[in-house]
């Protein structure tokens, strides 16, 4: 007789249960396991807490500045309403980002859910829950979406990405200074050439950085808040004399927190084109390039 052979559920491992605490060797992508103690600073930016963060400052900064406009049913918020509201956006907690998730199991609609949440939130607040209406007044999804990730990008490059940038050109320049005496064989063609020194072949990517950086702090990250079709059409269907192109340049242009301190896109469809964050992604792109270009650079040094 041949010998019995063992069944696959008895010779296969059973996969592991899912953890439900997320871990480094638990994540599903690098970002959040092996790396995720160094882009760390970037969660409070780039993360679905972070967008849901930006939301809510647009759709607040958006009804404050309504309630500004002259508007007969809309009369300006008290000094303690706008303390509140903007405490709303300042005090803004894993847990309210946590409540919109429970709103969106209804809504199944994640900005529809921001708004329901900030309306939640002007309960027993006549003055408040007067205006509630005009939380969202005449938005489309997409004005608060595409500020909001101009605001995560804006958040992410300032905060993080140029200190951290800066750091290693600092760096560079002091062991540009340090070095610039100390000789080094130089190679055209891979071949030994003319001598040069470790100071000057460092300062040469010094200079690089600083120049790839400013291209990066210079990108204008662009927001519209236009409506449906980027025509103003609701807008003007309730309110045709109120100039609400100077309005809507006003909320994005004007300096946080009243306004969102990004730069007034005039023309798009229902979506911003986004061609700035092609400028930007790819004037980081240009800058990795410069630093993958030293680290084998570096690389070839110490091997010979």
């Amino acid at each position: 007789m041949r010998p019995t052979t063992p069944s696959a559920s008895a010779s296969t491992p059973s996969a592991a249960a899912p953890s439900a605490v997320l871990s480094p060797i638990s994540a599903l992508s690098p970002l959040d396991g092996r790396y995720a103690g160094r882009l760390g600073q970037l969660r409070p930016f780039m993360s679905e807490l972070g967008y849901m963060h930006r939301r809510v400052q647009v759709e607040i900064a958006w009804f404050i500045a309504l309630s500004d406009a002259g508007l007969a049913e809309f009369k300006p918020l008290s000094p303690g309403a706008r303390t509140y509201l903007m405490g709303l956006v300042k005090n803004f907690s894993e847990a309210d980002g946590q409540a919109i998730k429970d709103i969106e199991k209804v809504t199944n609609h994640d900005v529809k859910a921001v708004e329901y949440w900030i309306k939640s939130k002007f309960e027993a607040r006549p003055e408040l829950e007067k205006a509630a209406e005009f939380v969202h007044f005449a938005c489309t999804s997409e004005d608060i979406n595409n500020t909001s990730h101009a605001l995560q990008l804006k958040g992410g490059r300032d905060a993080v990405l140029l200190p951290s940038l800066d750091a290693v050109i600092a760096k560079l320049r002091e062991m540009a200074h340090a070095f610039a005496a100390v000789p080094m064989l130089s190679r055209t063609h891979g071949q030994t050439a003319s001598p040069t020194t470790v100071g000057k072949e460092i300062a040469n990517v010094v200079v690089r950085l600083a120049a790839a950086r400013e291209k990066i702090a210079s990108v204008k990250l662009l927001g519209k808040m236009n409506g449906a079709v980027g025509n103003y059409n609701a807008h003007l269907s309730a309110w045709p004399d109120f100039d609400w192109e100077a309005f809507s340049r006003n909320v994005i242009e004007q300096p946080e927190p009243l306004g969102l301190g990004l730069t007034f896109q005039p023309y798009s469809i229902q979506i911003e084109p986004h061609d700035y964050m092609a400028e930007l992604f790819d004037a980081v792109a240009r800058t990795n390039t410069i630093l993958i270009d030293f680290a084998r650079d570096v690389w070839g040094y110490v091997s010979v």
